[in-house]
């Protein structure tokens, strides 16, 4: 062991009376002090129950004061946490249960119909809600309790297991170690300049890695101040941000067009916050600018599950000068850009983005074969592809998995879409391979108009003229309403090739 595992003993001795999270919607808190008291007593708890160190908690819960004393009660026991996604199906989260085999599992009420749908919850050898462990801990969070130590916890034991999306195939659990939880704290704390004094409203998921490793565990490491919402509402983040005068938030860009087109927006004074940090996809100009006006500079980088998620990170200062781009490496990590057989690239070629460092997942949850194949040595294939230009800055082209051949030449959706973007009429657009008898796979846009644009598939077709290459232009086009979406806010092409096949049928 090479450093201090449990974080808030510290803070419990430091700053043992400063609120360290508050529940938005129940107005509920827990000091540091509270948080290691209680993390202590659950611990201790879990110990006299038989729930051990390298046991399987599984919580499904929407976003929860609790899931806090249940990370610090994990930090002191080395019980390993399974947040999982509460919009799966009974299908879905039979498979999760099956692979993370838990001993225990919290669940929120309202998700107990689902579970019962399951062949494995009856099962369980341990049952709670999480609203009778909240209530029981409610009543002796003013009670000190006995610390509780786990001498055999290990750098590389897992907290957590987080499970990747699923959506280009079987989600996989991204083993999240103690190791990655403080190097990505660092990454984080120095890149955004984190400071005990911040403070933040966050409402991502706590079942993904975006929700717990931007905002939340960087912050208590720090002993800084987090208020935490259940879910995305436009009009109340905005009125928290300002209620809790914040300082950092976390988003994706169509969260922040979301807000931007509340009827909120406008009154809405966020004299306090230093930046918002924008991740999952690249933020298109205008609404860079429309956040820059308000007073409110934009923070874009790279992040994934297996690789802290903090990766890089665009200055503010360099939002629109570098738009597109995801930055610079940050401090505690290497990268590689290299082609298909392994080599590095030069400057301003495109190659898949390799990353190493000790933010970086050790592999899969008993998945030997998933690790092996994403692994070279020490380097960690991320599948996406990637360029620098002449400053150093990287830019993301497209998942390798996106790529498509179109008549032997590789075709980067990623780079027709950003064309696309620059169209006035444009509000959202993401571009797929499909099969094609002349060509092998050719592409084809689903495009979203804004709000009273008219556009046909022959306009977007002659916009492309002469600024692509042929073999990138689109050969179909088809409007839609609106991009199907994953939990996190990404525009999920698994979903658009599949409307493409129903339609072909």
């Amino acid at each position: 062991m090479t450093y201090r595992l449990d974080w808030f003993e510290k803070w419990a001795d430091y700053s043992p009376e400063k609120v360290a999270v508050k529940e938005s919607e129940s107005g509920r808190t827990l000091t540091y002090r509270q948080l290691n008291d209680l993390g202590n007593r659950v611990a201790g708890e879990w110990k006299t129950e038989g729930l051990l160190h390298g046991d399987r908690l599984v919580i499904l819960a929407e976003n929860t004061l609790d899931y806090f004393t249940l990370f610090s009660a994990a930090e002191k026991s080395g019980v390993i946490l399974v947040p999982l996604n509460y919009r799966l199906s009974p299908r879905e989260l039979d498979d999760l249960l099956a692979d993370c085999t838990p001993k225990a599992i919290l669940y929120e009420e309202k998700f107990r119909q689902v579970l019962d749908k399951t062949s494995r919850f009856s099962s369980l050898e341990m049952k709670e809600t999480i609203e009778a462990f909240g209530s029981r801990l409610d009543e002796v969070k003013a009670q000190k309790s006995t610390p509780v130590s786990c001498p055999e916890l290990s750098e590389d034991d897992p907290l957590f297991i987080l499970y990747t999306s699923g959506t280009t195939g079987t989600p996989k659990g991204s083993l999240y170690t103690y190791k990655m939880l403080t190097w990505n704290s660092f990454n984080t704390t120095m890149r955004l300049d984190i400071t005990s004094s911040d403070r933040s409203v966050t409402c991502m998921p706590l079942f993904h890695t975006g929700g717990w490793n931007v905002i939340p565990t960087p912050f208590l490491h720090r002993g800084a101040y987090i208020c935490l919402t259940r879910k995305f509402d436009p009009e109340q983040i905005l009125k928290l941000l300002q209620e809790e005068e914040a300082t950092m938030f976390v988003a994706v860009p169509t969260m922040l067009q979301l807000m931007a087109n509340s009827p909120a927006f406008p009154s809405a004074r966020l004299f306090s916050m230093k930046y918002f940090i924008i991740g999952g996809e690249p933020m298109p100009l205008p609404l860079i600018k429309k956040w820059h006006q308000k007073g409110v500079p934009v923070r874009q980088g790279y992040g994934l599950t297996e690789a802290g998620p903090s990766v890089t990170s665009l200055h503010q200062d360099d939002a629109i000068r570098k738009m597109g781009s995801i930055g610079k490496i940050n401090f505690y990590l290497d990268y590689r850009i290299v082609d298909e057989g392994g080599n590095q690239v030069k400057p301003g070629e495109v190659g898949e983005f390799l990353l190493s460092g000790p933010s970086v997942t050790p592999g899969y949850w008993k998945n030997e074969e998933a690790t092996k194949l994403t692994f070279t040595e020490n380097w960690f294939h991320t599948g996406d592809l990637v360029k620098t230009d002449e400053e150093g800055f990287i830019f993301v082209i497209d998942r390798k998995k996106n790529m498509y051949i179109s008549g032997g030449e590789n075709v980067y959706p990623g780079e027709i879409e950003k064309f696309l973007y620059t169209h006035d009429s444009v509000k959202e657009v993401a571009v797929i391979g499909v099969p094609d008898e002349k060509w092998g796979e050719a592409g084809k846009a689903f495009i979203v108009l804004k709000e009273g644009f008219s556009l046909s598939e022959n306009q977007i077709l002659t916009f492309c003229q002469g600024n692509l290459a042929k073999y990138k232009i689109p050969k179909s086009v088809q409007f839609l309403p609106e991009l199907p979406k994953s939990d996190t806010g990404k525009i999920n092409k698994k979903k658009l090739l599949e409307l493409h096949q129903s339609q072909i049928k």
